[in-house]
């Protein structure tokens, strides 16, 4: 037990005691359960933490210094291993993030299924480095997001001045180019550093046919054996994660849809056409996310508008390549919404909304957008006023069936942390299969419904024991130049409306090792698509107050029982040391 001395009133000296952390009352009565006989300890791993079998041996082998450098005192450093641990090496192991995680760290979901059946790690706009206005390109935010899990990177790719060389950058904007090999090169280098699943690349196309050759000839080069090429124009059913592992595969819009889309305006010039477009498209780009529409059944994607051809004259031999490429076919909607959602059972592609257009077409047309998910791949992107690289709520997305939730992954908000927070499911490969109401209709044929207010299916129960490490990893006086800090933690659920929710616990005053031993209950109507939410903040009476972290933990992933919660920075690194001791509860 050590003392904090801090300094007021300019010559007075207040000091405060700084204990150790103790074990709660619950630790306590584990260990004492789990001293009582030879199967105490698996007991309380079977009937408390309802471990499997398998890491239920494991985890006695730690415990009971089974293991070659004698069990939990290698890891905790406190007392010598015994038959059974002392209460302080229980309490080291249950406070141990490492040792005793919320979630589980492998790949445990089947990844057999189409894509199209799973959530994906998706990024937007991913190699600028800020704004959307007038921030660098560059390929350090894609090695970022690589690194992070992203399994979808986009590129948006531009001729240069000269029309001899492609450039990445936010068209429209006076964001600084980065060339395209640069992008291509750390792709490869890091496209499998987080997760050995499949990476997506998505192509905004502005190239003349020309240039689409030459970047399909650097993506074979530069890719060579990694990249899927597929057998055949058009696929069926999309391949699954598990069939394209250490894969990489493209998604754009076949070039053969410009020349479509110019036969399809009459009897027009086609040049005359090609002109009149490139101008609506330059005038409507503020940024590459144009325009929302009406909302009502008209539709503009992003990523799928038309190039602006420099020679409206389509050269098919040169763009042939570039099209064998394409794993993931996205294209041009036509006419109405409902249209546009119609499936085509002969083969499955790629349709992109903005934030907006989604908000509007759910209202109508969301039992549509929900079928049409189900063999085919939905992207939704950040409406174009976002100009500081903010992100939306996803959820709605989600529960829609969206795959890819496109997100600016500098933009670090709450809406982040809650998509950081749903793809730490699964191991954190970066899908994360999608539930079985959102892949099938029902027995009477109809269609999960988000807006349906349903009966409670789960109740999460929620006790908040203590927090430590913030005495490690800031400083004395970080959060109050006078005292400890006032912690209290904010515990709630984000999901479907009916579920959404945040709680908080009391003010700890002036501990570094806070201890609210406090317990809250959670009704989910959905508990398949509920995230809980946990953060910390250190009371200021005067101040906005300051925060101490958090996390962002799908439900349906957590481990029961006692387990050490790690606590993260607000852009989602987590901290070296700062921890919350909880107990999850799903019944």
């Amino acid at each position: 037990m050590g003392s904090y001395a801090y300094r007021y009133c300019m010559c007075f000296t207040r000091k405060f005691r700084s204990p150790d952390a103790h074990p709660p009352p619950d630790v306590r009565a584990a260990h004492a359960d789990a001293a009582h006989g030879d199967d105490g300890l698996r007991r309380f791993l079977d009937d408390v933490q309802r471990e499997r079998p398998s890491e239920a041996d494991r985890i006695l082998a730690v415990l009971s210094g089974g293991g070659a450098a004698g069990g939990i005192a290698r890891f905790v450093g406190r007392s010598p291993a015994h038959a059974v641990p002392s209460l302080d090496d229980f309490f080291g192991f249950l406070f141990s993030p490492d040792l005793n995680p919320p979630i589980d760290s492998k790949v445990h979901q089947d990844m057999s299924a189409p894509i199209s059946h799973y959530y994906v790690f998706t990024g937007h706009n991913s190699y600028l480095t800020g704004n959307q206005l007038n921030s660098d390109s560059s390929d350090i935010p894609i090695i970022e997001a690589l690194e992070r899990g992203v399994r979808v990177i986009e590129l948006d790719m531009w001729p240069n001045s000269a029309k001899n060389r492609v450039e990445i950058l936010h068209g429209g904007t006076l964001t600084a180019p980065v060339d395209i090999m640069r992008c291509l090169k750390s792709i490869k280098e890091h496209a499998f550093t987080a997760s050995t699943y499949p990476l997506v690349i998505t192509l905004e196309d502005h190239l003349t046919a020309d240039l689409q050759a030459k970047v399909a000839e650097m993506i074979r080069e530069t890719f060579g054996d990694l990249l899927y090429v597929p057998s055949s124009d058009t696929l069926n059913e999309f391949p699954s994660p598990e069939a394209l592992m250490k894969r990489i595969i493209i998604s754009t819009k076949p070039p053969e849809e410009f020349k479509e889309f110019l036969k399809a305006q009459g009897n027009q010039n086609e040049s005359e056409k090609a002109a009149k477009l490139a101008e609506e498209v330059s005038l409507k780009r503020t940024d590459s996310n144009a325009e929302d529409s009406d909302g009502k059944d008209e539709l503009d994607e992003e990523d799928d508008d038309i190039s602006e051809e420099e020679d409206p004259k389509f050269q098919p031999d040169t763009a042939c390549e570039y099209r064998k490429l394409i794993t993931i076919h996205a294209g041009k909607p036509k006419g109405h919404l409902r249209d546009a959602l119609k499936v085509d059972p002969n083969k499955c592609r790629r349709l992109s909304l903005s934030e907006t257009q989604l908000s509007k077409a759910t209202i109508s047309h969301g039992a549509d957008i929900i079928r049409f998910t189900e063999k085919n791949i939905l992207r939704i992107y950040p409406k174009g006023t976002r100009i500081n690289s903010s992100n939306y709520d996803p959820i709605n997305a989600w529960s829609h069936g969206a795959q890819m939730v496109a997100f600016n992954m500098q933009g670090h908000d709450k809406s982040l942390r809650l998509m950081q927070g749903f793809f730490r499911a699964n191991g954190g490969c970066g899908y994360v299969k999608k539930p079985d109401f959102l892949l099938k209709a029902d027995q009477k044929g109809e269609v999960f419904d988000p807006k349906e207010i349903m009966p409670v299916k789960k109740t999460l129960k929620v006790k908040v024991y203590m927090g430590d490490g913030w005495r490690m990893d800031f400083s004395k006086t970080h959060f109050d130049a006078f005292s400890p800090p006032d912690f209290y933690a904010r515990v709630g659920i984000a999901g479907v409306p009916a579920d959404c929710v945040m709680k908080k616990t009391r003010t700890v005053e002036d501990q570094w090792v806070p201890v609210w031993d406090e317990e809250f209950s959670f009704p989910l109507t959905v508990p398949e698509l509920a995230l809980l939410r946990v953060e910390v903040h250190e009371y200021d009476m005067s101040e906005k107050h300051d925060f101490g972290g958090q996390t962002c933990l799908p439900v349906m992933e957590l481990k029961q029982g006692i387990r050490a919660v790690p606590l993260h920075d607000r852009k989602g690194n987590k901290y070296k040391s700062v921890r919350l001791l909880m107990r999850f509860e799903l019944v």
